[in-house]
């Protein structure tokens, strides 16, 4: 195994062991408390640009399966963990973690003190940071960490998003053009589910990919839906000309006002009377496009286990996030907007209802992949504006 070291911008760094790949990449180093689910978080585009540190001592002893990817590829810049598994117990498991992150030419760093990494985020806030094994000064990493970009101001969305519409899951439209794990990925199919109840007349999405979990377009295909996804700068014109019966606009990366061009498509959007739908990136969006503001948070939400008081029932729901800007509850006009979800850790936007028209989102997952499954729901209140009635 090959030295290697994480700095940070404040002259903080720690040093580890490369158990995969080799070279040196920038980021904006976060931790993600969640036990399980290490694949997932690997291939959310919504942690492109950032260097991921698991506080679960354990990764990767349950290898990489072929059903579990939540995008065509990884997209975080590293990973970084206590012990890595090389040897995984899983029927289902194709390859393992380092065998998956080789293949990728992703770098992976274990045999570092990832309790202190996490403490240093908590007290300090997420930083700008690079993971070498090429360079074995910490002064020279420091230095190049303050130089690079970060990820306020940033168009990160754009780098994710689909380079052009597709169906799903008829056409599987990035199977061929980004292969993964052989003919596995395929099996994405059986994860469509039976026995759901489908309506006589398939509802039509637009799915607007600011950085989508396949898992979001998993549970509206097995829902009924006919989904078409489009790429995050497409013109409300051509979305609209599809005759969508609804929008639903997907999680992404990075900070929401570095995308202003998807935010005027929204304005578009909203001056119809379509559906719109949005999760995490989707819900900052939203807000943006009705006037709000965003803020980035010291440390954000990465999490499987995050309290979320859902302020029109009354009750908690336990959620999955993984966000490092927040909403300005504060910059929303009351009498336009309600908000219907608050983050019962420190009092954050996680939800919001226009009052005149069909428009809601939530900051959180409801997707649960993984994560609990507390919130999916919101998928069938969708579906019920799709379908004209307003839920209660």
């Amino acid at each position: 195994m090959k030295k290697a070291i994480i700095a940070l911008e404040d002259g903080t760094w720690f040093e580890g062991e490369a158990f995969a790949g080799e070279g040196e990449v920038y980021g904006e180093l976060v931790f993600n408390t969640s036990m399980t689910g290490y694949q997932e978080i690997l291939t959310d585009p919504s942690y492109h640009g950032q260097i991921v540190t698991l506080t679960y001592p354990l990764i990767g002893n349950y290898g990489i399966t072929a059903e579990d990817m939540e995008s065509w590829r990884p997209h975080c810049a590293a990973l970084v963990v206590g012990e890595c598994s090389r040897r995984p117990s899983n029927w289902r498991a194709v390859m393992s973690l380092p065998e998956f992150l080789e293949s990728k030419g992703l770098i992976g760093v274990h045999h570092v003190d990832t309790r202190a990494v996490t403490l240093h985020i908590r007290s300090r806030g997420a930083m700008k940071g690079v993971v070498s094994t090429t360079d074995p000064d910490p002064d020279s990493l420091v230095e190049k960490a303050r130089r690079s970009p970060g990820l306020v101001g940033r168009d990160l969305s754009t780098e994710v998003s689909a380079a052009r519409r597709y169906t799903w899951p008829g056409e599987h439209a990035a199977l061929d053009r980004f292969p993964l794990i052989g003919p596995e990925f395929r099996a994405y199919d059986r994860l469509l589910g039976s026995g759901v109840a489908r309506p006589a007349k398939p509802r039509r999405v637009a799915v607007l990919d600011c950085g989508v979990k396949f898992n979001q377009l998993r549970l509206l295909a097995r829902l009924g839906c006919e989904v078409e996804v489009f790429p995050n700068q497409t013109p409300a014109a051509e979305i609209l000309a599809s005759r969508p019966d609804g929008v639903f606009i997907s999680n992404g990366p990075g900070d929401p006002e570095g995308v202003q061009t998807t935010i005027g498509i929204l304005r578009d959007l909203m001056r119809t009377e379509v559906p719109i739908f949005g999760i995490c990136f989707g819900h900052q969006l939203l807000a943006l496009a009705m006037g709000g503001r965003t803020y980035k948070l010291k440390f954000g939400h990465r999490g499987a286990n995050q309290p979320v008081l859902n302020r029109r029932t009354g009750k908690v729901e336990i959620t999955s996030q993984n966000h490092g800007f927040a909403v300005d509850l504060e910059s929303l006009d009351p009498e336009q907007v309600e908000t219907t979800h608050i983050n019962l850790n420190d009092r954050t936007s996680e939800g919001l209802r226009h009052r005149r028209r069909p428009i809601f989102s939530v900051q959180y997952h409801p997707e649960a992949c993984p994560g609990p499954h507390d919130s999916t729901y919101l998928f069938q209140e969708f579906m019920e504006l799709m379908d004209g009635r307003r839920p209660s």
